[in-house]
């Protein structure tokens, strides 16, 4: 399934690059799933066999007026090859790509008290210092680091958490026992 929502999401952020419409795709195609994951009754209509690939291009139509043209004939293919409950993860390769075109960098800083909006800015600032990209940072609370931080940068995460630092010496205690 995996390969089958590359394809597509290469496919349609090609095309999507190539008339101009890289944002305004990624906006409503990010509306359009945000909107198909919020409603049941969408998701049975479809993700449903019972109902035809042309009564779906209909309700694509139908909800998405004034969508960029390129993105309602995707749908509308997805719709025809039956490959429409690979939406979401078509959305999250597309994602990432329009991601990487636009030099973004995601970082969710994890604390366990809220930091002020000073202390969590001044770590996106260094962030892009370092890596020279754009950083689109985010924060939030889990009581279970206990102290420290967790900085998760893309895929890579850097744990300097009092949690982790009781763990590695509860592992160094259970070896030298």
């Amino acid at each position: 399934m995996q390969e089958i929502a590359d394809v597509y999401a290469r496919s349609l952020f090609e095309v999507a690059q190539e008339q101009d419409a890289l944002d305004e795709v990624h906006e409503q195609l990010g509306q359009f799933a945000d909107e198909l994951s919020e409603s049941h009754d969408l998701q049975v209509f479809f993700f449903s066999p019972y109902f035809s690939a042309q009564e779906k291009k209909d309700g694509i139509e139908k909800v998405l007026e004034d969508a960029d043209e390129n993105l309602v004939r995707f749908l509308e293919l997805l719709a025809e090859r039956h490959r429409l409950p690979a939406l979401f993860r078509i959305r999250r390769v597309f994602d990432g790509m329009w991601a990487e075109e636009q030099n973004l960098l995601t970082v969710t800083v994890t604390s366990a008290v809220e930091l002020d909006d000073d202390t969590t800015k001044s770590i996106g600032d260094r962030i892009e210092e370092e890596t020279g990209r754009t950083v689109e940072l985010s924060s939030r609370v889990d009581p279970d680091v206990l102290g420290g931080l967790v900085i998760q940068v893309g895929n890579m995460i850097l744990d300097r958490s009092v949690r982790s630092r009781l763990e590695r010496l509860r592992r160094e205690v259970a070896r030298a026992a």
